[in-house]
């Protein structure tokens, strides 16, 4: 065997240097990212139109020079929070919609108190979406609102437009947004009315307590969190995937606590009786059937969602009462499908096409 020569030897010796030297840069990069606190997130200028407990009202300040006529109101899912459609300057669906001209308010939540644990999905549907489209058609001026609802967000917003089917709601937008429960295989299984003792659980909580909300959406992907780590590791010293990365995984795990009955609504109306679906749901007394919505309807769905998979979301087009209504689908998952850089190519461009014609 012939003994290495001494280009071989300085081969080795570089190579070691350089992954020495790549490891002190991860483990300063490691240092940084534990002791920053990240991007900060939701800052496009906007106002607080009204606060009440959980619901929060904003306006954000309009950015061009002329603006449509109609206002669009978005509608936040309950479990999170939504800067996630108001990341960076650059990455921010509120921003692309401000600079493209809309008029753009959104009904964000934050954590219920123990003393809101007895609101009700009637309190969701009939009090608080009602209150805030009131207070946008005072603001702007404008009897006719368009309404943009992000996963459960959706849903409330397609209870809110079923039983108000006269309006004001001028055009609907759905995220990733289920109808048909049954479809919600992991969630079906974890809340299985055989072994789930949801009226134990809220009678003993009050509120649904957000680990135990985290948990259910991470066991749908048990080894992504892991997996997203490593590849963090890998990649820490890319200033640009570090920032990314620590704006999804901040959102990700800012979960939000769910009122006591509400959330029992959901586990018994939806989950358990897939209500909406069967065309039997109920708001306080009031039907609200998917086929008394006549307004334009878009509905986008994620490719590779596995939180709504397209079996849970795929009815809702064909239920909808509407002549004008539209289903696409986009490469993306429940989330990248509204926020990133997938988002940017795909949907935005998709809705502000949509919506601009159905806005003047």
């Amino acid at each position: 065997m012939n003994a290495p020569t001494g280009l071989d030897f300085a081969a080795i010796s570089e190579r070691v240097q350089s992954e020495v030297q790549r490891a002190i840069q991860r483990s300063i990069k490691g240092v940084e990212y534990f002791s920053s606190s990240g991007p900060s997130l939701g800052s496009t200028p906007k106002d607080e139109l009204h606060s009440r407990g959980t619901m929060h009202l904003y306006h954000y300040r309009p950015q061009a020079s002329e603006v449509y006529r109609v206002p669009v109101l978005i509608v936040m899912a309950t479990t999170n929070r939504g800067y996630i459609l108001d990341l960076v300057p650059g990455q921010s669906f509120i921003e692309f919609l401000l600079k493209r001209g809309y008029d753009v308010y959104m009904l964000d939540w934050t954590a219920p108190k123990p003393e809101e644990k007895s609101l009700r999905m009637e309190d969701y549907v009939l009090d608080f979406i009602p209150d805030c489209v009131r207070r946008v058609q005072q603001d702007s001026g404008e009897t006719d609102v368009s309404v943009i609802g992000y996963c459960f967000g959706g849903v409330l917003s397609l209870l809110y437009g079923s039983i108000f089917k006269d309006g004001p709601m001028k055009n609907l937008i759905c995220f990733t947004t289920p109808i048909d429960f049954r479809e919600m295989k992991l969630f079906a299984n974890f809340a299985d009315r055989r072994y789930f003792d949801v009226d134990g659980l809220i009678d003993s909580t009050g509120n649904m307590p957000p680990e135990l909300i985290l948990q259910s959406f991470e066991m749908l992907r048990p080894a992504s969190r892991m997996a997203g780590q490593v590849q963090l590791w890998e990649n820490i010293w890319n200033d640009e995937f570090v920032k990314s990365y620590r704006m999804f995984d901040r959102w990700a795990t800012d979960t939000l606590p769910l009122a006591g009955e509400y959330f029992r609504a959901i586990t018994k109306d939806l989950m358990w009786d897939n209500k909406l679906y069967n065309d039997t749901m109920t708001v306080g007394g009031r039907q609200a059937k998917l086929a008394d919505i006549k307004v334009p309807i878009l509905h986008a769905v994620a490719e590779h969602d596995h939180i709504v998979p397209y079996d849970a979301a795929k009815h809702l087009i064909t239920k909808i009462g509407s002549e004008d209504k539209e289903e696409v689908m986009l490469k993306g998952g429940h989330v990248s499908l509204v926020a990133g850089a997938n988002a940017i190519k795909r949907l935005w461009p998709k809705l502000d096409s949509w919506l601009g014609k159905r806005s003047t």
